[in-house]
């Protein structure tokens, strides 16, 4: 499938990297599908671009690469939404932002995906421990990471 963007311009993407997230992102309701795109087989980040509006994108990434104990509840409404029958089949994604110097992501905003089915879900999460700016990594700053997804 060919889809504009204003970052990259009109690219293919695999239809298996498609997600459907029927209630939208939190400000973006009406914007529900979004390709998750790996611009670089050693990048951790991603972009979750929207295929509604070329402007609308967001750069992603798996929050369990930089905090071993984050983790996500999988309460039985959130499997039902995402048409899941089991955990192994999910992974989690957050928002990432530009904060100063920092690129920080939002754990209390945590993006449910069943990698089965492309399903997915924003949850909100109100664990003090977490924030929505989380600092993940100092930019200009080389960080050793263990890939994931």
């Amino acid at each position: 499938m060919e889809i504009d963007t204003t970052r990259f311009g009109r690219i293919a993407v695999d239809e298996s990297r498609i997600l459907n997230i029927p209630r939208g992102l939190l400000g973006f309701p009406d914007a529900s599908r979004y390709a998750l795109i790996q611009t670089n087989e050693e990048n951790y980040f991603f972009w979750l671009q929207c295929l509604d509006n070329p402007n609308l994108a967001f750069v992603v990434t798996d929050p369990s690469i930089f905090f071993s104990d984050y983790s996500v509840p999988m309460k039985q409404e959130l499997l039902e939404e995402v048409n899941a029958t089991d955990q192994q089949a999910l992974q989690v994604f957050v928002i990432c932002n530009k904060v100063g110097e920092w690129l920080t992501g939002n754990l209390l905003g945590p993006i449910v995906v069943n990698v089965a089915n492309c399903q997915a879900s924003q949850v909100v999460l109100t664990e003090k421990k977490w924030t929505t700016r989380q600092p993940l990594v100092r930019l200009g700053v080389e960080a050793p990471l263990a890939k994931s997804a």
